[in-house]
């Protein structure tokens, strides 16, 4: 899914030398990093947290439990998991790019977060946890920058404990036509200036929009992580199915 062959990729609309995408997403990242938070507010009006607040509530998560909030960027997800865990619980956030981990990190500690959670520059395909290690792993607005999503797949079971739960919370595919149509215009016209206005980088932006249609739509997105040895996988469509939850489990 993630390769046109052992060396190329996709990095938006090219191909790139797999190899050579995870540096071109970090500097879109390490551009955008300062702004982030107040992108997503702009260009999902606000939507981006009812998002979020459904994962929290898949999730299901109690006090004590070990998490891990995995391309975590400015911590939206982990300050959530850290009032709920506890001090018996912890959370790490984990990210590939240092940029968006230092934003993350100040913004936590500004709102006085720090003793259950840690920081972890990381790379989604090789983990670096042991077996059998979280109760719960998330992932959003991260799988689809991912160079070898099926080997990132299979790293994020590896580190589940048995009964363990993944959520994937991605842009999608709407289901319907007009839908669609409308999504593509915002994106493709409207998303770049946005960027352009607010952080002064429009590439980044068109690629972030590029990058979300050559992402895996729902069902395929299913089968890659039955693939990966996750079972019941299943997924709920939220806003037509411009972002959707997936959930699977380690039995």
């Amino acid at each position: 899914m993630s390769e046109d062959n052992s060396n190329n990729t996709h990095f938006g609309y090219k191909t790139v030398e797999a190899e050579k995408k995870a540096d071109l997403v970090a500097d879109v990242f390490h551009s955008v990093a300062a702004k982030y938070d107040i992108m997503n507010d702009v260009m999902s009006f606000g939507i981006h947290r009812l998002w979020k607040r459904h994962t929290i509530e898949v999730a299901a998560a109690r006090p004590g439990m070990s998490i891990l909030d995995l391309a975590g960027g400015t911590g939206d997800l982990t300050a959530k998991f850290s009032r709920i865990v506890g001090n018996t619980g912890s959370v790490v956030i984990a990210d590939i790019n240092d940029s968006m981990l230092k934003v993350g990190r100040t913004k936590l500690r500004d709102r006085g977060i720090v003793n259950n959670v840690s920081y972890v520059q990381a790379n989604a395909e090789a983990l670096p946890f042991p077996d059998n290690h979280f109760d719960i792993i998330t992932i959003a607005f991260g799988l689809r920058n991912v160079t070898d999503k099926d080997a990132a797949l299979r790293s994020m079971r590896r580190v589940l404990k048995p009964g363990g739960k993944l959520l994937v919370l991605e842009f999608s595919k709407p289901k319907h036509e007009v839908m669609r149509k409308v999504y593509d215009l915002y994106s493709f016209k409207v998303l770049p200036k946005m960027g352009a206005m607010i952080t002064q980088d429009a590439d980044s932006y068109e690629y972030l929009a590029e990058s979300i249609r050559m992402h895996p739509d729902q069902e395929t997105l299913k089968q890659m992580m039955i693939d990966a040895g996750l079972e019941q996988v299943d997924y709920t469509n939220m806003t037509d199915g411009v972002v959707a939850l997936h959930r699977g489990y380690k039995f």
